[in-house]
């Protein structure tokens, strides 16, 4: 299956929550005004940055439901993360997102009982891309949080025989050694990078966009390392990469997630607090973490 490769930016979406924990769907709206208003064509939703395992599996078709109803018609494409542990909900989750009209889907491995191998891998995928074969299929690849290391050349020579519409992978793994590889695999594969903090890196080995959860608050920021980099500007794209090193660095000293969502709501655009076990800043905190923010000037590097 031939697609459109991701290029530029594509924000990671938090899923919104109210104060008491539950689903705030009226979040939505505002969330995909302010990845348009910031230079965003595609928002990549249910995945790690929206918690994924920490909503059920009618949470997610409510929350995949209102995003492409808020984005249908719109200048904002959405990929549906539809990974689970349970390969059954993992289809259903698929095909729904086929049939209600996502660019593309995503899955990660499994993460309890874990594939041994690229092949089982493969079948794994093979059983979600399978439930919706119209639907791009996008391996999700993200080791620190799956457990789950396995060849992802190895992976992409023998999903490209068993799944069809196999486009890629997500890649949220260090390993630009086999990045490079697949680069150079038969079938031109898409492989939008999903590490924030050295989206440089990728790019200077052939990488078209990256997929990243900063992306929601600090667009400018990587808009500008891609310019740069794309103009050649070395100085001015690792410049405004360390910016991206600095404010990353702030954030997990208050606890990524929980920061990351506080800051969301200091731009507008309020997402609520993360569910457990992610942590949340208390006031005092927030505070502080405002404070940090404006001492590195991240205020001053998100304007257009």
């Amino acid at each position: 299956m031939k697609t459109t490769p991701l290029t530029g930016l594509v924000a990671a979406a938090h899923t919104p929550f109210n104060k008491d924990g539950s689903l705030n769907l009226e979040a939505v709206e505002s969330q995909a005004l302010h990845f348009i208003k910031n230079g965003m064509k595609v928002a990549f939703i249910g995945g790690s940055t929206g918690e994924v395992h920490s909503l059920n599996v009618d949470e997610r078709i409510r929350l995949t439901q209102r995003w492409l109803d808020i984005t249908r018609g719109s200048e904002l494409d959405v990929i549906v993360h539809v990974g689970s542990n349970c390969l059954l909900d993992a289809r259903t989750l698929a095909a729904h997102a086929q049939k209600h009209g996502a660019r593309a889907m995503s899955a990660f491995a499994p993460s309890y009982f874990k594939p041994k191998t690229a092949g089982a891998l493969v079948d794994c995928c093979a059983e979600i891309a399978g439930a919706a074969p119209e639907l791009p299929f996008y391996f999700y690849d993200i080791p620190s949080m799956t457990g789950v290391n396995l060849s992802m050349p190895e992976f992409l020579e023998l999903g490209c025989a068993r799944i069809p519409n196999l486009v890629g992978i997500k890649w949220t793994n260090s390993d630009l050694y086999s990045y490079q590889v697949c680069q150079h695999l038969p079938g031109d594969f898409d492989l939008p990078w999903g590490n924030d903090e050295y989206l440089i890196a990728a790019l200077a080995v052939g990488a078209r966009g990256g997929v990243g959860s900063s992306y929601c608050f600090a667009a400018q920021i990587y808009h500008r390392v891609m310019k740069a980099f794309a103009a050649g500007d070395m100085a001015a794209a690792r410049k405004e990469q360390y910016c991206s090193v600095q404010l990353i660095k702030v954030l997990y000293g208050y606890g990524y997630m929980g920061a990351a969502k506080a800051t969301m709501k200091m731009l507008g655009v309020d997402v609520g607090p993360a569910r457990l076990p992610n942590t949340n800043p208390d006031v005092e905190q927030v505070a502080r973490l405002r404070a940090d923010l404006e001492k590195i000037g991240f205020f001053d590097w998100i304007k257009p």
